[in-house]
C-alpha cells in the first residue's frame, strides 16, 4: 500500500469505511448464503471446529450427489454455496458455472457468481456477473452494490462506482451495507474525497489512484 503524502488522508478516510465495504460487498450473497434472518452468534472454538466438520460433511455428501447425479443443478448450487463458505473461491465459481449451465439461474446467484470472481482476483469476471444478474432483474439492488465495489477499489474506475450506487440509493434511498453505513453517506464521502484529491493535485495535476490508498 502506498504510503505517500499524497495519499495519506485518503488512506484515513478509507480505515473505517473500507471494512464496510469488504463486508458490505458480501451484501450480494446476503439473501442465499446467509439466508434472510440468520443470526451471527458467537461460537467457543470447539464449537467453529464442529461447523467446520458439519460443512466438510456436507460438502462431502454433495459432492457424492454432484457425481450421481451430474444434472441436478439445485445440487451443483448448494454445493457452490458450501464451497463460497469455506473459501474454496474456484471450487465455487466452477460449481456455481455448473449449476448455471443447466437453468438459467437468478439475479442472486448470478451476483453469488461475481462475488466469488472477485475474491478470486478476477475483476472482470465479476462485472460480467453482476451484469447478468442486473439482466434478470433490473432492480436488483446487490448487483448494482457489488458493481460499484468492483468499479472502485479493484478497477480505480470510481465515476462508473458512483453512477452504480446512486441507481441503488435512487430505488432504494435507505440501502445499507451489511454493518449499517447508509450508502448515500458513503457516496457523499467518496465525492468529498475526491474533490479533496483533486485540488491537492492542483492544476493540471493528477491524483494518486484509488487503488493506491485502499485496496481489500
Amino acid at each position: 500500500m502506498t504510503t505517500t503524502s499524497s495519499t495519506i488522508s485518503k488512506q484515513n478516510f478509507y480505515l473505517g469505511l473500507l471494512v464496510a465495504l469488504i463486508i458490505g460487498f458480501l451484501a450480494g450473497v446476503g439473501f442465499t448464503v446467509f439466508k434472510t434472518g440468520d443470526e451471527v452468534a458467537t461460537s467457543t472454538p470447539s464449537q467453529q471446529r464442529s461447523q467446520t466438520d458439519v460443512q466438510n460433511e456436507a460438502i462431502a455428501t454433495l459432492e457424492a450427489e454432484v457425481a450421481a447425479n451430474p444434472e441436478d443443478f439445485q445440487s451443483w448450487t448448494r454445493l457452490g454455496h458450501l464451497y463460497f463458505d469455506t473459501n474454496q473461491y474456484q471450487k465455487a465459481i466452477a460449481a456455481y458455472n455448473k449449476s448455471l449451465s443447466l437453468h438459467s439461474g437468478s439475479a442472486d446467484l448470478w451476483t453469488d457468481l461475481g462475488v466469488m470472481y472477485r475474491r478470486a482476483g478476477q475483476p472482470q469476471k465479476a462485472l460480467e456477473s453482476f451484469t447478468r444478474a442486473q439482466t434478470m432483474d433490473s432492480s436488483h439492488l446487490p448487483s448494482r452494490f457489488n458493481m460499484g465495489v468492483v468499479l472502485h477499489f479493484d478497477l480505480d474506475r470510481t465515476e462508473e462506482a458512483l453512477a452504480s450506487w446512486r441507481q441503488v440509493v435512487a430505488i432504494n434511498p435507505d440501502y445499507r451495507t451489511a454493518n449499517g453505513i447508509l450508502l448515500a453517506e458513503f457516496i457523499e464521502s467518496v465525492e468529498q474525497q475526491r474533490a479533496t484529491e483533486t485540488n491537492q493535485a492542483g492544476p493540471g495535476g493528477t491524483a494518486k489512484p484509488d487503488n493506491q490508498a485502499a485496496s481489500d
